[in-house]
Parts: structure tokens; sequence; C-alpha cells
């Protein structure tokens, strides 16, 4: 994927947006169960996914809460760590081997310098509307799973059902159960 296709997922560029893009963005290649976040680690970065999958969870003494699952072609970050400068909740890590490109925070703040198009970053930063509809509007597990089917189908053909269950806040019994209906 060229830097202009991922800027393209963001809004509209020139090819000189996509030069100063190229000097600030840092390519990547991370291997299966690599940390990108660790929890406690203060996020200075947004990541775009250009191969593999990411799974964003928190660790707590019983297993590793799903906070969030990450595809090709998406962008993810610890939105509050990122937002506020404080320590992650959360630790991200790579699902499977896995591209990405990333973009430190100093340097969105340069390339909005640089260029008034770079304000167009500022949409990653409202990325989560699939997350707050689901646990917002107080969906039941089969509701929930539509909406993961229309929205994000590539989740389920991506990801175990136990770590999608975890995600979407319900058991794998009771997700396997709302699978078997359709």
């Amino acid at each position: 994927m060229t830097n202009i296709e991922i800027l393209e997922s963001i809004g509209n560029f020139s090819d000189y947006d996509e030069t100063l893009f190229e000097k600030y963005a840092i390519r990547k290649t991370l291997q299966k169960n690599q940390i990108l976040l660790r929890e406690n680690d203060i996020c200075k970065s947004v990541f775009f996914i250009v191969s593999g999958s990411f799974v964003q969870y928190r660790s707590n003494e019983e297993a590793e809460a799903i906070i969030d699952l990450h595809l090709k072609n998406e962008w993810m970050f610890n939105q509050q760590s990122l937002v506020e400068q404080t320590p992650s909740c959360t630790t991200i890590k790579a699902f499977t081997d896995a591209e990405i490109v990333e973009l430190h925070l100093k340097s969105i703040h340069m390339l909005t310098t640089l260029a008034h198009s770079f304000f167009q970053l500022g949409k990653l930063f409202n990325q989560h509307v699939n997350k707050i509809y689901i646990f917002d509007n107080s969906l039941n597990p089969a509701e929930k799973y539509e909406y993961i089917k229309s929205a994000r189908p590539n989740l389920l053909q991506s990801f175990p059902i136990k770590m999608i269950a975890s995600y979407l806040k319900t058991t794998p019994e009771t997700l396997s159960r709302v699978r078997a209906k359709y």
C-alpha cells in the first residue's frame, strides 16, 4: 500500500502532502505476538495497519479482556493515552505477522504546521464510533453480533470466537448460540 493510499483513507491529499508524509512516517514490520504498546506506557503514535491484525487488551488476574480488534487498512492507537498523554491501561499486540506505518504525535504536529491538509488527521480521533454504538446503546448479544457482521465483517474471519466474545463483552457460549441462529 502506498503512502497516498494510506492518506486517502482519511481524506484528500496532494502529491506534496504525500512527500511530507513520507518524510515523517515510519514503516515497521512486526512478528506475531510482538508488543506495539505496553500497558503503563504512554501512547505517542498512531499506527496504520498495512497488513496483519492486532489485538488491544487489558490484563487482569483472570484473563485478557479484549478492548479492541484491529485489521488491515485501519488506524489504531490507545485513544485516552494518546490524547491525554497518560499511561495506557491497555496493551496492543500483533495477532499475526504485520506491517504498519507509524506516525508520532510530534510528526502529526509538524505536518499540520507544514500543510493545512494534515488537519484531516483529526478524523482519526473520532474513529471509535462503532465501539461507542455497541456499548452505549445497550445492545443485546444478538444485536452486537449483527452490528459487527454489518460494520466490521472481517473481524469474524480474522479472530477466534473467544476473542470476539470478549470484545463484545459476552461469553463464547452465548456468542456461539447467537451465531448458530444465522
